[in-house]
């Protein structure tokens, strides 16, 4: 029983230390991120069906575009589930939600499939996109997009970004930033 313990304590003890390696190395710089009120960088990607779609598709709306880490992940799902369950609301104010990712088209149609989504998930295999927008990170040594959100306005310029993101309160922060500026 007292094996048993110290087994726990050093289990924990690594776990904690590996959590801190990977947190430490997902974060680091946001810079070559497009700040506030710069034009947001154009681009095309596929989308869950492997259709192309361009950034300049959506010029004349707002646009929510959210980089997060891994598709049918937990945070990434509560996230998705949450734009999904305000999709409405977006509709509303003239805003679409694109979301980005490393993952495959393939990932992403199985992502929207099993969530039941119907905003377009782009697929940024190669990472172009996510070096462009300065969120690519690594954890434990493999590539992932970090959590980070752009609210673009209808002229193509970055209106807010949000780092940090908490994928539970995110769209209610969006919404209410869209809200907010067109009061």
């Amino acid at each position: 029983m007292n094996a048993f313990h110290i087994a726990d304590v050093v289990t924990v003890f690594v776990v904690f230390v590996m959590g801190l390696f990977a947190v430490r190395s997902f974060s680091g710089s946001d810079a070559g991120m497009p700040q506030e009120g710069e034009m947001a960088p154009t681009f095309t990607l596929p989308n869950e069906n492997g259709v192309p779609v361009s950034l300049e598709s959506y010029r004349g709306q707002w646009v929510v575009l959210y980089f997060y880490p891994k598709d049918r992940t937990t945070g990434c799902s509560i996230e998705a589930r949450n734009f999904q369950r305000d999709l409405e609301k977006y509709e509303a104010l003239h805003a679409e939600i694109v979301g980005v990712s490393l993952d495959s088209v393939e990932s992403h149609g199985k992502f929207c499939s099993k969530d039941g989504l119907h905003f377009p998930l782009l697929s940024d295999q190669e990472a172009k996109v996510s070096k462009e927008y300065g969120v690519l990170g690594k954890i434990l040594g493999f590539k992932m997009d970090k959590r980070i959100t752009f609210l673009i306005g209808p002229e193509g310029r970055v209106a807010k970004v949000w780092t940090g993101v908490n994928p539970m309160l995110h769209s209610g922060q969006v919404l209410a930033e869209l809200q907010r500026r067109q009061g």
